[in-house]
C-alpha cells in the first residue's frame, strides 16, 4: 500500500483534500474502490496516511543531505538549500501537502491540524538543535537566540514552498537563502 499513497502525494498537494475526490485517488493509486476503502477506510484515511508519509520521506531525505555537513552553519544552509530545491520549478508547483494540510483544514479539523502543527514543531524543534550545534562548534553568533531563530527559519522554510507554487526561480529563492545565513552572524 506505500506505493499506492506515494502515487496519491502528487495529487493531493497539487489539489488539496476537498479538491480531490476519492475517484481521483482510487485512480491515481490504481485501487479499486473496494480495495481503497479496505485498506484507508475512507477518503480522510488515504489523506492522513499521504500526510504522515510524505512527512516521514522529506524527514528522512533532509537527514541524508545534513549528514554531509560538518558545522552547525553549514546544516542550516544545506537544509535551506534542501528547501530552495523543493520550491522551485515541476516540485515547487506542486507544493507540499503540510502546508496545504494547513492552509486548507487546519480552522476545520483539529486532528489534522494537530498533525500539521507537529511537523511544524518537529522541525522547528530540529532546526533549533542545529543552531545550537553550530553555537556550539563557533559556526554560528552565541549572541543570536537559537529558539526565535529556529522560528524564524522555519518560517522561511516553510514560506519557500508556498511562495514556489507561483513558480518562483532558484535564483529568486538563493537570494532569500543568502539573507537567512545573514541572520547568524
Amino acid at each position: 500500500m506505500t506505493e499506492a499513497v506515494d502515487r496519491a502525494i502528487p495529487l493531493l498537494c497539487e489539489r488539496g483534500f476537498h479538491g480531490t475526490s476519492i475517484d481521483d485517488l482510487a485512480e491515481v493509486m490504481q485501487l479499486t474502490m473496494g480495495s481503497l476503502y479496505k485498506a484507508f477506510g475512507d477518503k480522510r484515511g488515504v489523506f492522513l496516511a499521504a500526510l504522515e508519509r510524505e512527512s516521514s520521506l522529506r524527514d528522512a531525505r533532509l537527514r541524508e543531505v545534513l549528514a554531509s555537513a560538518s558545522s552547525g552553519r553549514d546544516k542550516i544552509h544545506a537544509a535551506l538549500l534542501f528547501y530552495v530545491g523543493l520550491s522551485h520549478g515541476t516540485a515547487g508547483i506542486q507544493g507540499c501537502l503540510t502546508i496545504s494540510t494547513a492552509v486548507e483544514l487546519a480552522t476545520s479539523d483539529r486532528e489534522i491540524a494537530e498533525r500539521a502543527e507537529q511537523v511544524f514543531k518537529r522541525r522547528e524543534s530540529h532546526l533549533e538543535e542545529l543552531l545550537r550545534l553550530g553555537q556550539t562548534d563557533g559556526s554560528i553568533s552565541i549572541k543570536i537566540d537559537s529558539r526565535g531563530t529556529a522560528r524564524l527559519m522555519l518560517c522561511v522554510l516553510q514560506g519557500l514552498r508556498v511562495i514556489g507554487k507561483t513558480g518562483r526561480t532558484r535564483e529568486e529563492f538563493i537570494a532569500v537563502v543568502d539573507a537567512a545565513m545573514r541572520t547568524l552572524d
